[in-house]
């Protein structure tokens, strides 16, 4: 089966256009996925919110609303984000430079007062511009990383639904876990103190 061509469109006609979606479309996956597989964004586009960081990933906030929040998070090669859930709200995923991994998760079990958890890996998903994706929210734990063989910086796109700022991140070697709080290292492209 082939897929549709995706139309090429500027960060700032991506932001126009999450932002005539009603509240609905942002409570399942299907309506964002389905605009985010039809639309691929011009990577000189997000030249204004790209940061890189050699010792960590980073989190460059492009838009939020009370619906939505627009991320990109710059990947330099072989940088990975930890096992982390999104808080019971929905996550969409695009990959307009480079080429990301997507390793999900089963849940068996959490306590988050004691600190214990128990996941086995599901499947893994591969993220490009042309294969967008959303996180299950029937199982929503997962880890995003740039492979090393991939030898090349990435940004990924992620619209989270509804915005937040804690997740809990989990070990799956030690089987544990604890909640941690969630920044930003640029805000609408300007740099955030102590960032």
């Amino acid at each position: 089966m082939r897929l549709a061509a995706q139309k090429q469109i500027a960060l700032q006609d991506l932001v126009s256009e999450l932002r005539k979606f009603p509240a609905p479309a942002f409570d399942h996956t299907q309506e964002i996925v389905g605009f985010l597989q039809a639309t691929q964004v011009t990577p000189e586009t997000l030249a204004p919110y790209l940061n890189w960081d050699r010792q960590h990933y980073t989190r460059n906030l492009i838009d939020k609303t009370p619906l939505y929040e627009l991320i990109a998070i710059c990947w330099e090669v072989g940088q990975a984000s930890s096992v982390h859930n999104h808080r019971d709200q929905n996550c969409w995923m695009a990959a307009p430079i480079g080429k990301l991994v997507v390793e999900n998760f089963r849940l068996g079990f959490q306590d988050i007062e004691a600190g214990q958890c128990r996941l086995e890996a599901s499947n893994r998903v591969e993220l490009t511009a042309e294969k967008p994706c959303a996180v299950d929210p029937k199982e929503p734990v997962h880890r995003v990383l740039n492979p090393r063989e991939a030898n090349q910086r990435a940004v990924s796109l992620h619209v989270y639904s509804r915005p937040f700022d804690t997740c809990v991140v989990y070990s799956p070697e030690q089987g544990t876990c604890g909640e941690i709080q969630l920044h930003y290292n640029t805000v609408f492209g300007k740099a955030v103190a102590g960032r």
